[in-house]
C-alpha cells in the first residue's frame, strides 16, 4: 500500500496555530529528519521514499539491508504525510507534484496560498493532533 498523493497539498492542520513554521524541530525527530530531507532536496523524494529514508535512518540500518528493511516496511500499513508532524504541530504544507515528489512549503511562504488556491490541486487538511 502507497502513500503517495500526486498533484495535492497537503495543508498544515487546523489545529496547529502557527501563523510561520517551526524551522528547527528537535534535533533527531522524526519532524526534523523529514524537514531536513524535503528542504535539502525538494521534490526529489516521494512520500513512500520519504518516510522510509526517516525509517532506515533512525534504526540505523546500514545500506545493505536497505532492501530487506524496505520490503519488511512496505509490508504493513502505515499513515500518510497528513499524519506528518511538519503538518501537525511544525506549520509546513506538503506539496504533491504530478509525479508524486513532495516539496514542504512554510505557512507563511506566499506560495503556500497560491498552492492552496490553485484549482488544479487535490486539498488535504493534515490530521488533527486533538480531537
Amino acid at each position: 500500500m502507497t502513500t503517495n498523493y500526486q498533484d495535492t497539498f497537503i495543508t498544515v492542520s487546523p489545529d496547529c496555530g502557527l501563523a510561520a513554521a517551526n524551522r528547527t524541530p528537535k534535533p533527531g525527530s522524526v519532524a526534523a529528519q523529514q524537514l531536513e530531507r524535503l528542504l535539502a532536496a525538494p521534490y526529489t523524494l516521494t512520500s513512500d521514499d520519504l518516510l522510509f529514508a526517516v525509517h532506515a535512518a533512525r534504526h540505523e540500518a546500514p545500506e545493505a539491508e536497505h532492501a530487506a528493511l524496505r520490503a519488511e516496511f512496505e509490508s504493513k500499513p502505515r499513515a500518510c504525510l497528513r499524519a506528518s508532524p511538519l503538518v501537525k504541530t511544525h506549520g509546513w504544507g506538503l506539496h504533491h507534484d504530478c509525479q508524486g515528489r513532495v516539496a514542504a512549503v512554510a505557512i507563511e511562504d506566499p506560495d503556500y496560498a497560491v498552492l492552496l488556491a490553485d484549482p488544479a490541486l487535490k486539498i488535504r487538511a493534515g490530521m488533527r493532533s486533538k480531537r
